[in-house]
């Protein structure tokens, strides 16, 4: 089964710094864009950042210059390292990857979803 599982999750004082990892699992044949959302409370979820499997990386405006996604392929894994937070960016954050299974078509994986809580 293809699943992704994110760790790194937290409590953080205002100005620090987490950093989010991401791993695929299961029988997978392919990743394409892997990426970070987040979902604040009453909020919609939202992008945070993505990065293709060419290496290109897109970012939401509330976080360039803060943020940088990264992945290491042979691991099948994303990271966010997050830095100078601050409380708006308390959210639920969620790992996200278009991926093809063997003997499966490709489909759009979410992880479960790890607590970012930044205090004032």
């Amino acid at each position: 089964q293809v699943q992704l599982v994110e760790s790194g999750g937290g409590f953080v004082q205002a100005g620090g710094s987490l950093r989010l990892s991401c791993a695929a699992s299961g029988s997978i044949s392919s990743i394409n864009d892997m990426g970070w959302y987040r979902q604040a409370p009453g909020k919609e979820r939202e992008l945070v950042a993505t990065s293709t499997s060419g290496g290109g990386t897109n970012y939401a405006d509330s976080v360039k210059g803060r943020f940088t996604i990264s992945r290491d392929n042979a691991k099948e894994s994303v990271y966010l390292q997050m830095n100078s937070l601050s409380p708006e960016d308390t959210a639920v954050y969620y790992c996200n990857a278009e991926m093809r299974a063997y003997y499966d078509v490709t489909r759009v994986y979410w992880g479960q979803g790890t607590q970012v809580t930044v205090s004032s």
